[in-house]
Protein backbone atom coordinates (compact mmCIF):
# COMPACT_ATOMS: atom_id res chain seq x y z
CA UNK A 1 0.00 0.00 0.00
CA UNK A 2 3.15 2.46 0.57
CA UNK A 3 3.66 4.52 -2.77
CA UNK A 4 7.76 4.79 -2.79
CA UNK A 5 8.20 7.79 -4.71
CA UNK A 6 10.00 10.76 -3.25
CA UNK A 7 7.10 13.67 -2.45
CA UNK A 8 7.53 17.20 -1.77
CA UNK A 9 5.33 20.21 0.15
CA UNK A 10 5.12 23.61 1.56
CA UNK A 11 4.31 22.82 5.11
CA UNK A 12 3.74 26.17 6.37
CA UNK A 13 0.64 28.36 5.40
CA UNK A 14 0.18 29.76 2.19
CA UNK A 15 1.17 33.21 1.36
CA UNK A 16 4.13 35.46 1.83
CA UNK A 17 5.99 35.48 5.44
CA UNK A 18 9.36 35.42 6.36
CA UNK A 19 10.29 31.92 6.58
CA UNK A 20 8.21 29.10 4.84
CA UNK A 21 9.42 25.26 5.07
CA UNK A 22 9.33 22.73 2.27
CA UNK A 23 9.60 18.95 3.30
CA UNK A 24 10.40 15.92 1.37
CA UNK A 25 10.27 12.34 2.59
CA UNK A 26 10.90 9.16 0.70
CA UNK A 27 14.24 6.92 -0.25
CA UNK A 28 15.32 9.51 -2.74
CA UNK A 29 14.73 12.81 -0.35
CA UNK A 30 18.58 13.30 0.60
CA UNK A 31 19.50 12.20 -3.15
CA UNK A 32 17.26 14.90 -4.67
CA UNK A 33 18.20 17.53 -2.38
CA UNK A 34 21.50 17.32 -2.79
CA UNK A 35 21.60 18.32 -6.58
CA UNK A 36 20.35 21.53 -5.66
CA UNK A 37 21.83 22.17 -2.39
CA UNK A 38 25.23 23.35 -1.87
CA UNK A 39 26.49 23.66 1.87
CA UNK A 40 28.81 26.20 2.50
CA UNK A 41 31.30 23.62 4.17
CA UNK A 42 31.23 21.25 1.12
CA UNK A 43 29.90 18.43 3.09
CA UNK A 44 27.43 15.73 1.23
CA UNK A 45 24.43 15.42 2.96
CA UNK A 46 23.91 11.34 3.08
CA UNK A 47 27.13 11.93 5.20
CA UNK A 48 26.13 13.52 7.82
CA UNK A 49 23.93 12.81 11.03
CA UNK A 50 20.62 12.96 11.50
CA UNK A 51 19.20 15.70 13.82
CA UNK A 52 21.37 18.43 12.23
CA UNK A 53 21.05 21.64 10.38
CA UNK A 54 23.05 22.74 7.61
CA UNK A 55 23.33 26.42 6.17
CA UNK A 56 24.03 26.66 2.52
CA UNK A 57 22.60 27.82 -0.83
CA UNK A 58 19.54 26.41 -2.73
CA UNK A 59 20.93 26.46 -6.85
CA UNK A 60 19.84 25.57 -10.02
CA UNK A 61 22.70 25.46 -12.10
CA UNK A 62 24.76 28.22 -11.21
CA UNK A 63 21.83 30.29 -10.30
CA UNK A 64 21.72 31.20 -6.64
CA UNK A 65 17.45 30.78 -5.41
CA UNK A 66 18.06 31.31 -2.31
CA UNK A 67 20.22 30.69 1.03
CA UNK A 68 18.18 27.86 3.13
CA UNK A 69 18.86 26.14 5.86
CA UNK A 70 18.08 21.94 5.74
CA UNK A 71 17.14 19.83 8.45
CA UNK A 72 17.95 15.83 7.98
CA UNK A 73 16.09 13.11 9.42
CA UNK A 74 16.95 9.55 9.00
CA UNK A 75 14.38 6.46 8.45
CA UNK A 76 12.92 5.08 10.79
CA UNK A 77 13.32 7.43 13.02
CA UNK A 78 11.41 10.37 11.43
CA UNK A 79 7.93 11.59 11.30
CA UNK A 80 6.91 9.24 8.38
CA UNK A 81 9.51 6.84 8.93
CA UNK A 82 11.75 7.64 6.00
CA UNK A 83 14.13 10.21 4.85
CA UNK A 84 12.82 13.37 5.58
CA UNK A 85 14.12 16.65 4.67
CA UNK A 86 12.88 20.03 5.59
CA UNK A 87 14.23 23.19 4.02
CA UNK A 88 13.70 26.66 5.25
CA UNK A 89 13.95 29.53 3.11
CA UNK A 90 12.71 32.96 2.97
CA UNK A 91 9.15 33.14 2.83
CA UNK A 92 8.62 34.85 -0.79
CA UNK A 93 6.19 32.55 -2.81
CA UNK A 94 7.92 33.30 -5.55
CA UNK A 95 11.42 31.20 -3.63
CA UNK A 96 8.81 28.77 -2.53
CA UNK A 97 7.10 27.52 -5.71
CA UNK A 98 11.02 28.15 -7.43
CA UNK A 99 12.37 25.50 -4.84
CA UNK A 100 9.33 23.26 -5.38
CA UNK A 101 9.53 23.16 -8.87
CA UNK A 102 13.68 22.16 -8.86
CA UNK A 103 12.51 19.46 -6.32
CA UNK A 104 9.81 17.91 -8.80
CA UNK A 105 12.40 18.39 -11.75
CA UNK A 106 14.77 16.51 -10.16
CA UNK A 107 12.72 13.43 -9.12
CA UNK A 108 10.44 14.04 -6.11
CA UNK A 109 6.15 14.88 -6.79
CA UNK A 110 3.95 16.75 -5.23
CA UNK A 111 2.37 15.31 -2.57
CA UNK A 112 -1.09 14.94 -1.71
CA UNK A 113 -3.38 16.20 1.42
CA UNK A 114 -1.93 14.20 4.25
CA UNK A 115 0.26 12.07 2.73
CA UNK A 116 2.76 12.96 5.23
CA UNK A 117 0.64 11.49 7.88
CA UNK A 118 -0.86 8.94 5.65
CA UNK A 119 3.04 7.43 5.23
CA UNK A 120 3.39 7.92 8.84
CA UNK A 121 0.50 5.21 9.78
CA UNK A 122 1.52 3.35 6.85
CA UNK A 123 4.81 2.58 8.53
CA UNK A 124 3.81 2.02 11.65
CA UNK A 125 4.82 5.58 13.31
CA UNK A 126 1.00 5.88 14.35
CA UNK A 127 -2.34 4.00 14.39
CA UNK A 128 -5.38 5.61 12.35
CA UNK A 129 -6.74 7.38 15.42
CA UNK A 130 -3.21 9.01 15.91
CA UNK A 131 -3.31 10.05 12.60
CA UNK A 132 -6.73 11.62 12.76
CA UNK A 133 -5.56 13.50 15.82
CA UNK A 134 -2.87 15.29 13.69
CA UNK A 135 -5.58 17.20 11.80
CA UNK A 136 -7.71 17.61 15.15
CA UNK A 137 -4.30 19.39 16.86
CA UNK A 138 -3.61 21.55 13.58
CA UNK A 139 -7.32 22.76 13.72
CA UNK A 140 -7.93 23.02 17.36
CA UNK A 141 -9.04 26.56 18.47
CA UNK A 142 -9.19 26.37 22.15
CA UNK A 143 -7.09 24.99 24.85
CA UNK A 144 -10.17 22.13 25.32
CA UNK A 145 -10.07 20.83 22.04
CA UNK A 146 -6.10 21.79 22.07
CA UNK A 147 -5.86 19.15 24.95
CA UNK A 148 -7.97 16.32 23.51
CA UNK A 149 -6.37 16.35 20.07
CA UNK A 150 -3.07 16.24 21.76
CA UNK A 151 -3.51 13.31 24.52
CA UNK A 152 -5.31 11.60 21.26
CA UNK A 153 -2.45 12.41 19.20
CA UNK A 154 0.10 11.13 22.51
CA UNK A 155 -1.50 7.85 22.15
CA UNK A 156 -4.02 8.24 25.07
CA UNK A 157 -6.97 6.81 23.04
CA UNK A 158 -4.72 3.87 21.43
CA UNK A 159 -3.55 2.99 25.07
CA UNK A 160 -7.43 2.32 25.83
CA UNK A 161 -8.44 0.41 22.85
CA UNK A 162 -5.00 -1.91 23.26
CA UNK A 163 -6.46 -2.64 26.72
CA UNK A 164 -10.09 -3.47 25.32
CA UNK A 165 -8.47 -5.68 22.32
CA UNK A 166 -6.09 -7.67 24.60
CA UNK A 167 -8.89 -8.66 27.13
CA UNK A 168 -11.08 -9.73 24.17
CA UNK A 169 -8.21 -11.86 22.74
CA UNK A 170 -7.83 -13.37 25.77
CA UNK A 171 -11.68 -14.32 26.17
CA UNK A 172 -12.17 -15.26 22.53
CA UNK A 173 -8.77 -17.52 23.01
CA UNK A 174 -10.62 -19.70 25.59
CA UNK A 175 -14.23 -19.84 24.09
CA UNK A 176 -12.17 -20.67 20.52
CA UNK A 177 -10.09 -23.69 22.43
CA UNK A 178 -12.82 -24.80 23.76
CA UNK A 179 -14.31 -25.43 20.25
CA UNK A 180 -11.19 -27.72 19.42
CA UNK A 181 -12.29 -29.95 21.83
CA UNK A 182 -16.13 -30.15 21.45
CA UNK A 183 -16.69 -33.70 20.97
CA UNK A 184 -14.67 -34.04 24.18
CA UNK A 185 -17.33 -31.37 26.34
CA UNK A 186 -13.77 -29.65 27.65
CA UNK A 187 -14.52 -26.51 29.31
CA UNK A 188 -11.33 -23.82 29.83
CA UNK A 189 -13.52 -20.93 30.51
CA UNK A 190 -15.34 -20.67 33.75
CA UNK A 191 -18.60 -19.05 32.19
CA UNK A 192 -19.49 -16.74 35.55
CA UNK A 193 -15.44 -15.01 34.98
CA UNK A 194 -16.15 -14.65 31.24
CA UNK A 195 -19.10 -12.74 32.59
CA UNK A 196 -18.05 -10.76 34.77
CA UNK A 197 -14.70 -10.02 32.10
CA UNK A 198 -17.68 -9.04 29.16
CA UNK A 199 -19.09 -6.52 31.93
CA UNK A 200 -16.61 -4.75 32.47
CA UNK A 201 -15.30 -4.49 28.88
CA UNK A 202 -19.04 -3.20 27.65
CA UNK A 203 -18.34 -0.71 30.88
CA UNK A 204 -15.00 0.85 29.34
CA UNK A 205 -16.41 1.05 25.49
CA UNK A 206 -19.61 2.48 27.34
CA UNK A 207 -17.67 4.89 29.15
CA UNK A 208 -15.31 5.80 25.55
CA UNK A 209 -18.46 6.34 23.46
CA UNK A 210 -20.23 7.89 26.21
CA UNK A 211 -17.79 10.65 26.04
CA UNK A 212 -18.70 11.40 22.45
CA UNK A 213 -21.19 14.09 23.62
CA UNK A 214 -18.91 16.20 25.36
CA UNK A 215 -16.10 15.85 22.89
CA UNK A 216 -17.99 16.51 20.06
CA UNK A 217 -18.86 19.64 21.80
CA UNK A 218 -15.43 20.58 22.96
CA UNK A 219 -14.16 19.93 19.25
CA UNK A 220 -17.06 21.93 17.41
CA UNK A 221 -18.27 24.81 19.72
CA UNK A 222 -21.26 24.18 22.23
CA UNK A 223 -24.17 25.66 20.58
CA UNK A 224 -25.66 28.00 22.94
CA UNK A 225 -29.29 29.58 21.59
CA UNK A 226 -30.58 32.99 23.30
CA UNK A 227 -33.96 33.06 22.99
CA UNK A 228 -36.48 35.19 24.62
CA UNK A 229 -39.85 37.47 23.44
CA UNK A 230 -39.26 40.45 21.51
CA UNK A 231 -37.11 43.13 22.84
CA UNK A 232 -35.89 41.83 25.95
CA UNK A 233 -32.46 42.62 25.20
CA UNK A 234 -31.25 39.30 22.86
CA UNK A 235 -29.04 40.82 20.18
CA UNK A 236 -27.78 43.49 22.76
CA UNK A 237 -26.92 40.52 25.04
CA UNK A 238 -25.26 38.81 21.79
CA UNK A 239 -22.96 42.04 21.47
CA UNK A 240 -22.20 41.86 25.09
CA UNK A 241 -21.17 38.79 24.89
CA UNK A 242 -19.16 39.06 21.62
CA UNK A 243 -17.72 42.61 22.52
CA UNK A 244 -18.77 43.94 19.29
CA UNK A 245 -21.96 45.16 17.07
CA UNK A 246 -22.55 41.93 15.54
CA UNK A 247 -26.51 42.28 16.12
CA UNK A 248 -28.70 45.09 15.01
CA UNK A 249 -30.15 46.29 18.06
CA UNK A 250 -33.34 48.64 18.21
CA UNK A 251 -36.59 49.86 19.96
CA UNK A 252 -38.60 48.49 17.16
CA UNK A 253 -40.14 44.84 18.06
CA UNK A 254 -39.19 42.05 15.62
CA UNK A 255 -35.78 43.35 14.56
CA UNK A 256 -34.23 40.17 14.49
CA UNK A 257 -35.87 37.88 12.02
CA UNK A 258 -33.51 35.43 10.91
CA UNK A 259 -30.65 33.40 13.27
CA UNK A 260 -27.58 35.47 13.91
CA UNK A 261 -24.35 33.26 14.70
CA UNK A 262 -20.90 33.69 15.87
CA UNK A 263 -18.38 32.23 17.90
CA UNK A 264 -16.37 33.25 21.50
CA UNK A 265 -14.15 31.48 23.58
CA UNK A 266 -14.48 31.83 27.27
CA UNK A 267 -11.78 30.10 29.65
CA UNK A 268 -10.45 27.83 26.81
CA UNK A 269 -13.91 26.83 25.47
CA UNK A 270 -15.85 27.57 22.17
CA UNK A 271 -19.41 29.19 22.30
CA UNK A 272 -21.66 29.29 18.97
CA UNK A 273 -23.85 31.58 20.22
CA UNK A 274 -27.32 31.69 18.04
CA UNK A 275 -29.50 35.11 18.63
CA UNK A 276 -32.89 34.08 17.36
CA UNK A 277 -36.26 35.82 16.32
CA UNK A 278 -38.45 37.13 19.22
CA UNK A 279 -41.05 34.71 20.10
CA UNK A 280 -44.61 36.47 19.74
CA UNK A 281 -48.06 36.09 18.48
CA UNK A 282 -47.11 37.75 15.06
CA UNK A 283 -49.08 37.57 11.82
CA UNK A 284 -45.96 38.94 9.53
CA UNK A 285 -45.34 35.90 7.44
CA UNK A 286 -41.28 36.76 7.90
CA UNK A 287 -41.08 37.09 11.08
CA UNK A 288 -42.83 33.82 11.87
CA UNK A 289 -40.63 31.73 9.78
CA UNK A 290 -37.99 33.38 12.14
CA UNK A 291 -39.73 31.96 15.00
CA UNK A 292 -40.41 28.62 13.61
CA UNK A 293 -36.08 28.39 12.91
CA UNK A 294 -36.26 29.67 16.93
CA UNK A 295 -37.33 26.84 18.21
CA UNK A 296 -35.80 24.33 15.79
CA UNK A 297 -32.46 25.83 17.11
CA UNK A 298 -33.40 25.67 20.60
CA UNK A 299 -33.65 22.10 19.77
CA UNK A 300 -30.37 21.40 18.62
CA UNK A 301 -28.66 24.07 21.57
CA UNK A 302 -26.39 22.28 24.38
CA UNK A 303 -27.25 25.32 26.21
CA UNK A 304 -30.35 27.47 25.97
CA UNK A 305 -30.51 31.18 27.06
CA UNK A 306 -33.77 32.35 28.16
CA UNK A 307 -33.78 36.36 28.29
CA UNK A 308 -36.63 37.69 30.36
CA UNK A 309 -37.62 41.33 31.04
CA UNK A 310 -37.18 42.65 34.45
CA UNK A 311 -38.98 45.74 33.69
CA UNK A 312 -41.83 43.45 32.43
CA UNK A 313 -44.66 41.82 34.40
CA UNK A 314 -43.61 39.10 36.35
CA UNK A 315 -46.89 36.75 35.33
CA UNK A 316 -45.52 37.21 31.53
CA UNK A 317 -42.08 36.40 32.25
CA UNK A 318 -43.25 33.29 34.24
CA UNK A 319 -45.70 32.28 31.55
CA UNK A 320 -42.62 32.44 28.50
CA UNK A 321 -40.55 30.60 31.28
CA UNK A 322 -43.05 27.89 31.08
CA UNK A 323 -43.53 28.00 27.27
CA UNK A 324 -39.94 27.55 26.99
CA UNK A 325 -39.81 25.14 29.81
CA UNK A 326 -42.37 22.34 28.03
CA UNK A 327 -40.50 22.90 24.84
CA UNK A 328 -37.18 21.65 26.30
CA UNK A 329 -35.67 18.49 25.37
CA UNK A 330 -32.99 17.80 28.50
CA UNK A 331 -30.84 20.80 27.44
CA UNK A 332 -29.53 23.08 30.25
CA UNK A 333 -31.46 26.21 30.92
CA UNK A 334 -30.08 29.43 32.21
CA UNK A 335 -32.49 32.07 32.96
CA UNK A 336 -31.31 35.28 32.11
CA UNK A 337 -33.12 38.32 34.15
CA UNK A 338 -32.05 41.45 31.94
CA UNK A 339 -32.89 45.14 32.75
CA UNK A 340 -31.68 44.58 36.35
CA UNK A 341 -30.60 48.26 36.38
CA UNK A 342 -33.93 49.52 35.40
CA UNK A 343 -35.87 47.35 37.13
CA UNK A 344 -37.14 47.77 41.02
CA UNK A 345 -36.01 45.68 43.76
CA UNK A 346 -39.22 44.36 45.52
CA UNK A 347 -40.03 42.84 41.55
CA UNK A 348 -37.22 41.55 41.10
CA UNK A 349 -37.24 39.89 44.21
CA UNK A 350 -40.56 38.70 43.50
CA UNK A 351 -40.19 37.19 40.40
CA UNK A 352 -36.86 35.22 41.72
CA UNK A 353 -38.80 34.16 44.69
CA UNK A 354 -41.38 32.80 41.81
CA UNK A 355 -38.97 30.32 39.85
CA UNK A 356 -37.94 27.17 41.15
CA UNK A 357 -35.22 25.97 39.62
CA UNK A 358 -34.66 21.81 38.51
CA UNK A 359 -31.55 20.34 38.58
CA UNK A 360 -30.75 21.35 34.71
CA UNK A 361 -31.32 25.19 35.35
CA UNK A 362 -29.45 27.97 36.56
CA UNK A 363 -30.68 31.94 37.16
CA UNK A 364 -28.71 35.35 36.78
CA UNK A 365 -29.68 38.85 37.09
CA UNK A 366 -27.94 41.24 34.16
CA UNK A 367 -27.89 43.78 32.66
CA UNK A 368 -26.48 43.54 28.54
CA UNK A 369 -26.65 47.29 28.00
CA UNK A 370 -24.46 48.03 30.83
CA UNK A 371 -22.57 44.84 31.03
CA UNK A 372 -23.52 43.74 34.36
CA UNK A 373 -22.63 40.69 35.15
CA UNK A 374 -21.57 39.41 31.87
CA UNK A 375 -18.96 37.96 33.63
CA UNK A 376 -21.03 35.94 35.95
CA UNK A 377 -23.15 34.87 33.04
CA UNK A 378 -19.74 33.22 31.30
CA UNK A 379 -19.03 31.79 34.58
CA UNK A 380 -22.40 29.35 34.46
CA UNK A 381 -21.74 28.85 30.79
CA UNK A 382 -18.57 27.05 31.66
CA UNK A 383 -20.47 25.52 34.61
CA UNK A 384 -23.08 24.20 32.13
CA UNK A 385 -20.64 21.80 30.09
CA UNK A 386 -18.99 20.18 33.51
CA UNK A 387 -15.47 20.23 31.20
CA UNK A 388 -14.24 20.11 35.25
CA UNK A 389 -15.28 17.27 35.57
CA UNK A 390 -12.57 15.74 33.12
CA UNK A 391 -9.33 14.68 34.44
CA UNK A 392 -6.16 15.54 33.17
CA UNK A 393 -5.46 12.09 31.25
CA UNK A 394 -9.20 11.17 30.68
CA UNK A 395 -9.82 9.69 26.95
CA UNK A 396 -12.76 12.26 25.62
CA UNK A 397 -13.62 10.57 22.20
CA UNK A 398 -14.52 13.47 19.29
CA UNK A 399 -14.62 11.97 15.92
CA UNK A 400 -17.81 10.86 14.84
CA UNK A 401 -15.99 7.66 13.26
CA UNK A 402 -14.53 6.71 16.08
CA UNK A 403 -18.00 6.39 18.01
CA UNK A 404 -19.88 5.16 15.38
CA UNK A 405 -16.98 2.34 15.25
CA UNK A 406 -17.72 2.14 19.50
CA UNK A 407 -21.58 1.80 18.98
CA UNK A 408 -21.14 -1.37 16.92
CA UNK A 409 -18.70 -2.34 19.59
CA UNK A 410 -20.93 -2.15 22.36
CA UNK A 411 -23.70 -3.63 20.63
CA UNK A 412 -21.50 -6.78 20.09
CA UNK A 413 -20.43 -7.24 23.54
CA UNK A 414 -23.68 -7.22 24.30
CA UNK A 415 -24.72 -9.70 22.49
CA UNK A 416 -22.13 -11.83 23.65
CA UNK A 417 -23.18 -11.02 27.68
CA UNK A 418 -27.16 -12.14 26.45
CA UNK A 419 -25.33 -15.16 24.97
CA UNK A 420 -23.45 -16.33 27.98
CA UNK A 421 -26.69 -15.38 30.37
CA UNK A 422 -28.83 -17.34 27.88
CA UNK A 423 -26.06 -20.53 27.80
CA UNK A 424 -25.84 -20.25 23.91
CA UNK A 425 -23.18 -22.33 22.18
CA UNK A 426 -19.65 -20.87 22.09
CA UNK A 427 -19.07 -20.70 18.58
CA UNK A 428 -21.88 -18.02 18.50
CA UNK A 429 -20.55 -16.18 21.75
CA UNK A 430 -16.87 -16.16 19.61
CA UNK A 431 -18.53 -14.62 16.69
CA UNK A 432 -19.74 -11.69 18.36
CA UNK A 433 -16.72 -11.37 20.06
CA UNK A 434 -14.89 -11.35 16.88
CA UNK A 435 -17.34 -8.81 15.50
CA UNK A 436 -16.71 -6.36 18.10
CA UNK A 437 -13.15 -6.78 17.71
CA UNK A 438 -13.15 -5.78 13.98
CA UNK A 439 -14.99 -2.94 15.07
CA UNK A 440 -12.12 -1.76 17.54
CA UNK A 441 -9.35 -2.65 14.95
CA UNK A 442 -11.37 -0.14 12.61
CA UNK A 443 -10.68 3.07 14.70
CA UNK A 444 -6.82 2.25 15.28
CA UNK A 445 -6.99 1.17 11.73
CA UNK A 446 -5.56 -2.31 12.00
CA UNK A 447 -8.49 -3.33 9.60
CA UNK A 448 -8.98 -0.71 7.08
CA UNK A 449 -9.58 0.00 3.50
CA UNK A 450 -8.05 2.08 0.53
CA UNK A 451 -11.52 3.98 0.69
CA UNK A 452 -11.67 4.28 4.49
CA UNK A 453 -7.96 5.51 4.32
CA UNK A 454 -8.72 8.12 1.31
CA UNK A 455 -11.63 9.26 2.92
CA UNK A 456 -9.98 10.52 6.11
CA UNK A 457 -6.30 12.10 4.34
CA UNK A 458 -8.21 14.04 2.24
CA UNK A 459 -9.41 16.43 4.84
CA UNK A 460 -6.25 17.29 5.56
CA UNK A 461 -4.19 19.82 4.55
CA UNK A 462 -1.20 19.63 1.65
CA UNK A 463 2.05 19.30 3.64
CA UNK A 464 0.86 17.63 6.60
Amino acid sequence: MIDQSTICAITTPAGNGAIAVIRLSGAEAFSITEKVFQSLKKKSLSEQKAYTLHFGNLVDGEEIVDEVVVALFKNPHSFTGEDVIEISCHGSLYIQQRILQLLIQNGARMAQPGEFTQRAFLNGKMDLSQAEAVADLIASHSASSHKVALNQMRGGFSSELIKLRTELLNFVSMIELELDFGEEEVEFADRSKLLELAGNIEGMIGKLADSFQLGNVIKNGIPTTIVGETNVGKSTLLNALLKEDKAIVSDIHGTTRDVIEDVINIDGLTFRFIDTAGIRETHDTIENLGIERTFKKMHQASIVLLLLDLTKANEDNLDTLENIRTKMEGQQLIIVCNKADKAKREDINHLIHEITLSEHEDLVLISAKNGQNIDQLSSLLVEAVNISKMNENDVIVTNARHYEALVHAREAINRTIGGLNTGISGDFIAQDIRECLHYLGEITGEISTDEVLGNIFKNFCIGK
